[in-house]
């Protein structure tokens, strides 16, 4: 069965206990609902929750660990595969899929049998005939055992989603039975209930927080593999960036990070200033009615996708600053720049500090505004003095966002700065930044065992060092400045 329709039949069972639990509930009391300890939907909302939230969790546990014994036990039929290697592991797991895939699409049209599949598996010729007629290309290396693991792998597949489809659907019937049973007027269906909610948030916390945890020991891990393979030295002092999967690079990060922290600079002294005067006109001097169709005009900005600004910056302002500034100063000649993007992402960040400075500026009370007023202070004076001061927390943490979104930003770097890793003041040559490198790196057949691979990680390690730096940096004055409002 797929995964969405055993989903569906769980919640359709959950749905089914929230009925008949609220049901029982009532008959329980003899339809009055007086007598009841809780009110009814809590004992519907504790038979379907019974039913639904056990289930759900076997299920998302199965599909995380069924794929890794799959591949532990037909990598296992593969004499010549190295588990250490782990791109041989990885390219030998995508042939074996190919090929197990390609029995699925042979058979759904009919050019194949089950019965004819256990007569394939002494000769890797009539597979490849078999599955090229059929437009499924395989690599060079299909032998007679990548043959026998890809039938293997077939079987398992199909035992598993069957099992795992019994399983679910047994566990959310016994959860259902076990809830109905336990409903009566009696039973405190509220406690329960508030209980289970209460876990499932805990869960939700827990699962953010082992998110973080998971992502940061990856990149810890492979970093170590590469400063393994790379002098740390070399990478974080080194002045050039010059990768080669021959051997011989230089991959020093200081070119990434300058014109990462360059292009975000330029973007921030376009954003911050027009966003946050921006927000105060809008929060503090416009009608109603200029409110009402400035602020979803501004709004808009942020639902463009990135690769519209990377356009924009390509055709328009990129060719614009060549021809009316670059070139007659004698300061390039190239449509590719770093004010080419730290201009357009800096149009791109705007809603993100005038919205949130926006919000905190309304949010703050009506009573400093009406006592400062009653101190003869002009409408002026109040924003200056008072509204801003009180709005600073929240100020600092819509330009900590618009920072962070600047630094991890791609699309509009590949096509507004160009790729080129250098140290230079000049805002009119191209550059590049941590996450263009960082796809580059990763693009194509990659060799993880490549200090040229590896090196991808150890800079987005780094780009999460500069963030929790600015959320230290942002607490820090987030919590000087609130001192005088406590």
């Amino acid at each position: 069965m797929p995964l969405l329709w055993i989903v569906i039949a769980v919640l359709l069972l959950g749905s089914v206990g929230y009925v008949i639990g609220r049901h029982r509930a009532l008959s329980s009391a003899g339809g009055d609902m007086r007598l009841l300890h809780s009110l009814p939907n809590y004992y519907g909302m504790n038979v379907f929750l019974s039913a639904v939230v056990p289930a759900l969790l076997v299920l998302v546990v199965w599909m995380l660990v069924q794929p890794a014994l799959i591949q532990r036990q037909v990598t296992a039929m593969i004499p010549t595969v190295d588990f250490s290697d782990q791109g041989q592991l990885s390219l030998i797991m995508t042939d074996v899929e190919r090929v197990a895939n390609g029995f699925d699409l042979a058979l759904a049209q009919g050019v194949l049998s089950e019965s004819a599949l256990g007569t394939m598996d002494a000769e890797a010729t009539n597979i490849r005939e078999v599955l090229g007629g059929i437009g499924v290309a395989l690599g060079q290396d299909v032998t007679p055992a990548v043959l026998a693991a890809a039938l293997r792998y077939r079987e398992l597949q199909t035992t598993g989603a069957f099992a795992m489809t019994g399983v679910v659907l047994l566990l959310a019937a016994l959860g259902l039975g076990y809830a109905y049973s336990r409903t009566h007027k009696d039973f405190r269906a509220r406690n329960t209930v508030e209980r289970a909610v209460l876990a499932i948030l805990i869960l939700a916390s827990t699962i953010a927080i082992l998110t973080t945890v998971g992502i940061v020991l990856s990149m810890i891990v492979e970093t170590r593999d590469f400063f393994h393979l790379y002098p740390w030295q070399d990478f974080f002092f080194g002045l050039e960036w010059i990768p080669s999967f021959e051997g011989g690079s230089h991959l020093g990060l200081l070119p990434l990070l300058w014109g990462t922290l360059y292009i975000t600079f330029i973007a921030l002294v376009v954003s911050v200033p027009v966003g946050l005067f921006s927000a105060i006109y809008l929060a503090e001097y416009a009608s109603p009615r200029v409110r009402g169709i400035a602020k979803p005009m501004i709004e808009i900005l942020a639902g463009i996708p990135t690769i519209v600004y990377g356009l924009f910056a390509l055709i328009t302002v990129g060719p614009m600053l060549r021809d009316y500034f670059a070139a007659p100063l004698g300061l390039g000649s190239s449509s590719s720049s770093v004010m080419t993007a730290g201009l357009v992402m800096g149009i791109m960040l705007i809603p993100f500090v005038s919205s949130l400075s926006d919000d905190i500026i309304n949010a703050v009370p009506q009573s400093l505004r009406d006592g400062s007023f009653g101190l003869g202070a002009t409408k002026s004076e109040t924003v200056k003095q008072v509204i801003l001061p009180a709005a600073l927390p929240g100020i600092v943490g819509a330009v900590l966002l618009a920072t962070s979104r600047g630094i991890g930003e791609t699309m509009i770097v590949v096509l507004g700065a160009g790729a080129a890793a250098r140290l230079s003041l000049n805002p009119f040559e191209a550059m590049t930044t941590v996450t263009v490198k960082i796809v580059g790196q990763l693009t194509g057949d990659t060799d993880f065992s490549s200090p040229e691979a590896l090196v991808a990680f150890a800079l987005g390690l780094t780009l999460f060092a500069i963030t929790l730096g600015l959320n230290i940096l942002a607490l820090y004055i987030v919590r000087k400045y609130r001192e005088q409002y406590e």
